[in-house]
């Protein structure tokens, strides 16, 4: 992929993740790729994905499970207590 424009590389790829959420690529309740595999799809850091993917935490998009990955959040569901 080629990154265009002044916005940073992780922003661009956060808003091509929403992309593929809203779209349906990355259905609520499953996985995302793993960090390793959109560093190698991108050709990037793994810090930039990182970044990229704590914005979409930080929108209730994404929620990490410790050693199993990043989950689609489904935004119907109630929200937990």
């Amino acid at each position: 992929m080629e990154w265009l424009g002044p916005e940073p590389i992780y922003r661009q790829l956060a808003a091509l993740l929403i992309e593929r959420i809203e779209s349906g690529t990355y259905r609520p309740g499953y996985p995302i790729p793993s960090t390793a595999a959109l560093c190698d799809e991108f050709d990037i850091s793994h810090k930039t994905v990182r970044a990229a993917t704590a914005i979409l935490v930080e929108r209730g998009l994404l929620v990490g499970a410790p050693g199993r990955g990043m989950f689609v959040v489904d935004q119907d569901a109630p929200p937990a207590e």
